[in-house]
């Protein structure tokens, strides 16, 4: 069996993904990794990486749609502004230690309102009753063939060392006694 492109693996996913990763294919080009129930593409576009998955999860916020599509950027959020972020939305992923945040939307243009509007949070531009209004406002928009200038691109440029590795609470000392505590312990029992 050969390798299979992306546009040939996504035929046999559900409508509802196949047609979100399809968009993505339109828009980058077959993506560099190719797995049954995945396609990866790195630096494309605006982000540090684009993830198509035949897996889809149910979105009601803020109508129904199905997420399928998540697109990544280096970002440092804050730990107190990281409860905020997903009250705002559920499908903002914030991975504190990678240094990362990600929306998983059905599109490219929901995923850039998504991360325009976490930014704005996270500098206390907006509260997280004012994104969520703005979200459907723009959502409506799109629809309605109006301007989404949140839709058009990255409005703020992702991070450069966002990683936060956090800090230790154990020594080497607390470790060493822990293992010899560990080995009494053993031969005790």
């Amino acid at each position: 069996m050969g390798t299979q492109t992306g546009s040939e693996v996504i035929k046999d996913w559900p409508d509802e993904s196949r047609e979100a990763a399809q968009l993505v294919v339109d828009t980058y080009g077959e993506p560099q990794e190719v797995t049954p129930s995945l396609l990866i593409w790195y630096d494309a576009g605006p982000w540090k990486r684009v993830v198509a998955s035949r897996v889809f999860f149910e979105h009601r916020f803020p109508a129904p749609h199905n997420d399928s599509v998540q697109s990544v950027i280096d970002y440092r959020v804050p730990p107190e502004k990281i409860t905020p972020v997903t009250q705002f939305d559920g499908s903002v992923v914030v991975e504190r230690t990678a240094g990362e945040v990600s929306a998983r939307c059905h599109d490219e243009q929901a995923n850039l309102l998504a991360l325009n509007l976490m930014h704005d949070i996270v500098t206390d531009a907006r509260t997280v009753g004012e994104a969520r209004e703005h979200y459907a406002k723009e959502f409506a928009d799109a629809r309605r063939k109006l301007p989404t200038p949140y839709m058009d691109k990255l409005r703020f440029a992702p991070g450069r060392d966002t990683a936060d590795p956090d800090e230790p609470v154990l020594s080497d000392q607390d470790l060493q006694r822990a293992a010899e505590e560990g080995k009494q312990h053993e031969q005790a029992g």
